[in-house]
């Protein structure tokens, strides 16, 4: 049995500033990592993947990225960032630990893992809304000739030369990959899209669009949602003309209530425009080689790429606890908690405008401030 005052599981931006936020503070923090070693998942994601998150909004407390860094930081930057900023704070990490299981033990919490325990007065959940790729059960799927791939397991883009593609799903992630995509002479292109597109360019006259985000996150979601529709109509013009559907929600809160992120256009809005990429219905099934769309017409895609987002995969660790939705989200994020769970927190599970850093030193301080408040 292994104890200590604070247990932190996960080792990601949120977990890291947790772990730091309350070891500043004289407080006993052990970090548990599934992996063997800090940014995991960055590292299994494709080598051309950049932050969508500008560079001075993507930091931890006490590091920086080295001058000469793109405005828009790469993986690899993403990762030595992680490895500095633990290695500068000096945090207990316990790595190729994944938690399986956290149950209440007393006046303390117990978290099991391959085999050993740790007890901590209070733990803290940071593995991410995006732990877990989700691909929905579309019919026919199982029969379909062609490959279906999550993008999470995108790889690189010049493995589609010559095949063609259809994205499903035009959230970040979906637009992410046609912006790679269109750099490959690859065949026909195909976005399916569920929900209207949400998308800003990363620059308006060479300015950083994202750099603008703390001030809109500062203000009412209705008045926010009119400044990035602005901005996008300015940029793009009426996106629902390349058959894209009409916005049925603004952008802020949309973000907010279903962390469905803004996406970030790099070129693919305008190879839509050229003709490039072509807008089409939903899928709704598969039938051998072809897949079926909403309207009932068919496309014959080489690959079909699931841009459908990520689940947080955190049932088997505490389903049994009521503190999930039915998506598998906790109902409670941050500073906040369910009182009659004492000591049980997350952190890093809702989207923020200003990007996951941010959100997660903040939500750091206020965990921080929560605990020491019941400590006294």
């Amino acid at each position: 049995m292994i104890e200590t005052e604070v247990l932190v599981i996960g080792g990601g931006a949120a977990g890291l500033a947790a772990a730091q936020a309350l070891a500043r503070g004289g407080v006993e923090v052990r970090l548990l990592e599934g992996d063997a070693e800090l940014g995991g998942p960055w590292r299994r994601r494709h080598k051309n993947l950049t932050l969508n998150s500008h560079r001075d909004l993507s930091v931890l407390p006490g590091v920086k990225y080295p001058a000469g860094t793109p405005a828009f930081p790469s993986r690899a930057a993403v990762i030595s960032l992680f490895e500095d900023f633990a290695r500068l704070h000096g945090l207990a990490i316990d790595f190729s630990t994944t938690v399986e299981r956290v149950e209440r033990a007393g006046d303390r919490w117990e978290a099991v893992a391959g085999g050993r325990s740790y007890r901590a007065r209070h733990v803290i959940i940071a593995t991410g809304r995006d732990k877990v790729p989700f691909i929905p059960d579309w019919p026919g799927s199982t029969g379909f000739t062609g490959r279906i791939v999550h993008a999470a397991h995108f790889g690189e883009a010049a493995a589609y030369r010559g095949l063609s593609v259809a994205v499903a799903g035009a959230g970040n992630s979906g637009i992410d990959v046609l912006n790679h995509l269109i750099r490959v002479e690859t065949g026909p292109l195909w976005l399916s899209a569920r929900h209207a597109l949400a998308v800003l360019p990363k620059r308006v006259f060479n300015l950083a669009v994202h750099k603008q985000s703390p001030m809109l996150a500062r203000l009412p979601l209705a008045v926010a949602d009119r400044v990035i529709s602005t901005v996008q109509r300015l940029s793009f013009g009426d996106l629902s003309r390349l058959g894209l559907p009409a916005p049925a929600g603004g952008p802020a809160s949309r973000l907010a209530i279903d962390s469905v992120a803004i996406a970030s256009d790099d070129g693919a809005v305008a190879a839509m425009k050229a003709g490039r990429i072509k807008a089409v219905p939903e899928i709704r099934a598969f039938d051998g080689r072809k897949v079926i769309l909403q309207d009932g017409s068919s496309i014959e895609p080489d690959v079909v790429i699931a841009a459908t987002g990520y689940r947080t995969g955190l049932e088997p660790m505490v389903g049994h606890l009521g503190v999930l939705d039915a998506r598998g989200k906790p109902l409670f994020n941050g500073g906040q908690n369910d009182p009659n769970l004492p000591g049980l927190w997350f952190t890093g599970m809702r989207a923020d405008l200003r990007g996951c850093f941010m959100n997660a030193t903040d939500k750091a301080e206020a965990i921080a401030r929560s605990i020491g408040t019941q400590s006294r």
